[in-house]
């Protein structure tokens, strides 16, 4: 009979975990960076601003102002910019949209071609690193760090090609920095 301690895995068995990433909000949730076209309508001055969401998580707009944008999503945005409009008087009924124009994820570090990559819900660490031209020769793969909301995480993209289940989804905003190896 074979024993394994406990915390040991098993022969063939690779029990190798990623780390767990916070949530942050769901993707649908705006944030700093995120650039809006906000549309008024049925008003006499029919307008499409594009703005952009700053540090702080605020828009500015015609006659109101700053006005909160990042972690709600589009359709209360839209709803709260409706109900200013119409609380302060400026307009009694006005037609509001807001849509975000793309989001993105930032690699660097060791990879072909570093820079911005385009965001979409099934964006995963390696296809963001496929995207950026894949890692370099001198790219240590199992090191790479993923920043969310300020925290780093190592996440082994090794591990994440072999099991699909370890290869992380990435959110609007997140950040990749691929080091290189001491080899």
């Amino acid at each position: 009979m074979l024993f394994l301690p406990a915390g040991c895995r098993s022969p063939g068995g690779d029990s190798r975990r990623n780390p767990e990433l916070p949530a942050s909000g769901s993707a649908a949730s705006l944030r700093p960076g995120d650039t809006l076209v906000i549309t008024l309508q049925g008003v006499p001055d029919s307008s499409n601003n594009q703005v952009q969401i700053d540090d702080q998580g605020l828009i500015s707009l015609p006659f109101i102002g700053a006005v909160k944008a990042s972690e709600v999503t589009t359709a209360n945005l839209s709803r709260q910019i409706r109900d200013t409009y119409v609380a302060k008087k400026i307009y009694t009924t006005v037609d509001v949209s807001v849509s975000v124009t793309e989001r993105y994820v930032y690699v660097g570090g060791e990879v072909g071609r570093p820079g911005r990559v385009i965001w979409t819900s099934d964006l995963t660490l390696t296809k963001a690193v496929q995207a950026a031209g894949g890692f370099s020769l001198y790219a240590k793969e199992k090191g790479v760090n993923l920043v969310r909301d300020g925290r780093s995480h190592v996440i082994d993209a090794h591990l994440a090609l072999k099991k699909p289940s370890e290869d992380p989804l990435l959110l609007p905003g997140d950040s990749l920095q691929v080091p290189k190896s001491a080899f």
